[in-house]
């Protein structure tokens, strides 16, 4: 059965020689790549970047590279909303982030024919990582420590240890799953949580709580007061997943009483985080700018995801880490 030419339009930066073991992998791809249309990386592995001022005759060279592609590497930056109308031809979207539920929805996406395919298990290390550094923050005592040393304070105390204590993870994709791995090869007793649970039930009993699920209509506020209450006095709670899982004010007010140890937090209900949150100046908070899951190496593993499931669909073949639209994610 021959196979029919497919045009790939790169839709957010890569670096040239990423682009060229795209268009390398197929004799039968034509791949679209005009960095100079789109937004501009303020760090490495920047996918959202800084929108460019486009003339008139550049924005219609836009137009024309969606209007010609039958799949793209991330989603039009300029008006996604529009992409079923602007890219005709458009059957599939390999998108740069794992959590696209809100997007999707908030664009309207959702009711497209398009076909989309997340990021999860890309940023599974690194997140797992920021979870077992936030957890240990607090556990070993780091706020304490710079306090002492910046007044320096010489004076020798007992801390406390993570192995041995239990960690909840709350959502088991690639993501959690990790997590939950590299907190048991630290010696914690971990509890994982997925949708069919409740877990309301085992926070009692928690002493680091990770969240790790999407944003969905079932997650949203997930984590309020009444579940801040049920921690032990002391727990810690890690968010990597999405800012509105939680109940900020409910946090706020928990970790002004004292009763959480602290929250080391990637996301957050508003982003950038605004100048008056309190949160800012909380020593019992970890403020991470969703950076946590950025590393040096993450747009070659994006393309080896994206390679491979190119190769499946020229096959026909199951796609990876597709999108499930009456999920959420």
């Amino acid at each position: 059965m021959p196979v029919s030419p497919i045009t790939v339009l790169v839709a957010s930066y890569l670096e040239p020689a990423l682009v060229e073991r795209i268009a390398a992998s197929d004799p039968d791809l034509t791949v679209l790549y005009q960095p100079e249309l789109l937004p501009v990386p303020q760090y490495r592995s920047d996918h959202g970047g800084r929108k460019p001022e486009l003339t008139a005759g550049r924005k219609d060279e836009w137009a024309g590279l969606l209007a010609r592609a039958d799949v793209a590497f991330d989603f039009d930056w300029e008006r996604p909303a529009d992409l079923p109308r602007r890219a005709p031809k458009l059957r599939w979207i390999q998108a740069t982030s794992a959590g696209i539920g809100g997007f999707v929805r908030r664009t309207g996406l959702d009711r497209s024919d398009i076909e989309f395919t997340t990021a999860a298990g890309i940023h599974a290390v690194p997140l797992a990582e920021f979870a077992v550094t936030g957890a240990l923050h607090f556990i070993k005592g780091v706020p304490e420590l710079k306090r002492r040393q910046k007044a320096h304070h010489w004076e020798r105390y007992t801390t406390t240890r993570l192995a041995g204590r239990t960690v909840t993870v709350v959502g088991l994709g690639g993501m959690g799953r990790q997590v939950a791995a590299t907190f048991k090869a630290l010696g914690t007793r971990v509890i994982e949580v997925t949708r069919d649970k409740n877990v309301d039930e085992f926070l009692p009993e928690t002493d680091v709580l990770v969240l790790c699920c999407p944003l969905t209509p079932a997650t949203e506020g997930l984590i309020g007061a009444a579940q801040l209450r049920l921690l032990p006095a002391g727990a810690v709670l890690v968010n990597i997943a999405r800012g509105p899982v939680v109940d900020e004010q409910a946090l706020i007010e928990s970790l002004g009483e004292g009763h959480l140890a602290g929250a080391a937090l990637d996301v957050f209900a508003v982003e950038p985080l605004p100048d008056a949150s309190p949160l800012w100046d909380m020593d019992s908070v970890l403020v991470s700018p969703h950076s946590a899951s950025t590393v040096d190496g993450e747009n070659a593993a994006l393309t080896d995801l994206f390679l491979d499931n190119l190769r499946r669909y020229r096959a026909g073949e199951p796609l990876r880490n597709r999108y499930h639209r009456d999920r959420g994610y």
